[in-house]
């Protein structure tokens, strides 16, 4: 092969001419069609699909570092692609370049029952996990609700149902393997369930959304699946309520494992979507783990607590059908919500706040939403001041795009001004990059500026997103 003078092409030369290299390396498992571009450059949000110039479907970490090689030669910016559930833009591809499918790396390495950890390839999914996991009496607790795959979750440092009581993707990783800009691999830790040693480079890579490095192998905490699991509902006659009860079961020490907020009209969208037959009332969504005697006990002071706040009758089971149904219900809101105006998109958000401040941020948001005139269900994790807003809207009419482009800045700006974030679990992606100096402070963004440049100096490793280099 002759040697080509990479330094001296212009932009667009030296892309083509990676981008070739790439094809001849990787053969049928690279690919520019339209259509695996276009796929790749989906995005689950209202932003535009920004298409990649071409996609690898890498299978091994080797392949990876082959791929990060051949673009820092050739400065092709690289978006990692895991299932494609992110929300806020992170696998579009705005300066064009090479989408990483990672799907092909779902290898689970190791399980260590004994020290209750595994190590997984990044495109191993959730579910998968625990289904292999299931005949140890072990399971993995992150629960998103999309089926995502693990090295996505890491990047996103994704939360979800059981949050308020295992904790979200930065408690539950004990180390990585990530392929940096040059090329080089990084081990970020050990196994050890604790250590002193240096600067966290896990929790630097955990929720990096792909713009620092490559994550090629994730060990991660496990559980042992508890004795007895009971869930329920809880009707009240309004969100306040609700949210006071949420408040006084936490601060009262009660072990919930899930409780999750849905308003009236998602308890609509939910039962005409899922078959079920709430009361058409802000509920609350409540699970227990433990033994017989400790899920019984938690879920008598929990149905104490909501009845003082106005609840009306907790209802609870222990069968693991009713449950599954009840979860699958929630799992599938958003499919549920769209069904509230059929043919428009649902631009999903998300703020967190102080658990003292949930009550305050979710009644001026209803209010906020009748005040704009917007069809917009709420659905929350609130044990831990997080909740979802889905304006439902035509995305070809004007002057509802700009209606709701302004109810969700006063939405951030109202979680902010609450001591809260403008992302609890979506991520900043595309979508909230102009929030966080607002949020953090311009000696914080400079500080993720010098560490992105020190470890990324050509802004490879998918730019534009997080921060608007």
């Amino acid at each position: 092969m002759v040697a080509v003078d990479v330094a001296n092409m212009d932009d667009w030369a030296r892309r083509s001419a990676g981008l070739g290299v790439l094809k001849e390396r990787f053969h049928n498992r690279f690919s520019d069609t339209a259509s695996i571009r276009e796929q790749h450059g989906h995005t689950t949000t209202w932003r535009a699909n920004q298409a990649p110039d071409a996609v690898v479907f890498v299978q091994s970490e080797d392949e990876v570092i082959d791929v990060v090689r051949i673009c820092a030669e050739h400065r092709l910016p690289i978006v990692p692609f895991g299932a494609g559930t992110s929300l806020e833009g992170q696998v579009n591809a705005p300066r064009g370049g090479v989408s990483l499918d990672m799907q092909g790396m779902d290898k689970i390495v190791a399980v260590s029952a004994e020290d209750l950890d595994c190590t997984v390839q990044p495109g191993v999914t959730r579910c998968r996990l625990n289904e292999h996991l299931r005949d140890t009496g072990l399971f993995f607790p992150i629960d998103p609700g999309a089926d995502a795959s693990l090295g996505g979750m890491v990047a996103t440092r994704a939360s979800g149902t059981n949050a308020v009581r295992y904790g979200t993707m930065k408690d539950n990783v004990l180390g990585l393997r990530v392929v940096m800009a040059n090329g080089e691999v990084l081990t970020t830790a050990r196994r050890a369930r604790k250590t002193a040693a240096g600067y966290d480079l896990t929790r630097l890579m955990v929720g990096s959304e792909g713009t620092l490095g490559i994550i090629t192998e994730v060990t991660l905490k496990l559980y042992g699946i508890p004795a007895a699991i009971a869930g329920g509902v809880c009707p009240f006659a309004d969100i306040e309520g609700a949210c006071n009860a949420v408040i006084l079961a936490i601060q009262s020490g009660i072990p919930v494992a899930r409780i999750e907020l849905l308003d009236a009209l998602q308890v609509k969208a939910c039962n005409a979507y899922s078959k079920l037959a709430l009361e058409e009332r802000p509920t609350l969504f409540v699970e227990f783990h433990g033994t017989d005697a400790s899920v019984a006990e938690q879920a008598e002071q929990f149905g104490e607590i909501a009845a003082d706040l106005g609840g009306g009758a907790f209802q609870w089971a222990r069968e693991t059908e009713k449950r599954s149904a009840l979860w699958q219900a929630r799992h599938d809101a958003y499919w549920a919500a769209l069904q509230l105006r059929p043919g428009a998109s649902g631009v999903a958000t998300d703020v967190c706040v102080p658990i003292s401040r949930l009550a305050d941020c979710l009644i001026e948001t209803l209010a906020d939403i009748e005040a704009a005139r917007l069809l917009a269900p709420i659905v929350g994790h609130v044990g831990d001041g997080n909740f979802h807003v889905l304006p439902l809207i035509d995305i070809g009419n004007a002057e509802e795009v700009a209606a709701v482009e302004r109810f969700l800045e006063r939405l951030t700006e109202r979680a902010l001004a609450m001591d809260g974030t403008c992302t609890g679990e979506h991520g900043v992606g595309q979508g909230k990059t102009k929030y966080l100096e607002r949020e953090l402070g311009a000696p914080a963004l400079a500080t993720m500026a010098a560490i992105k440049t020190a470890l990324d100096p050509q802004n490879i490793l998918n730019p534009g997103k997080i921060l608007a280099l």
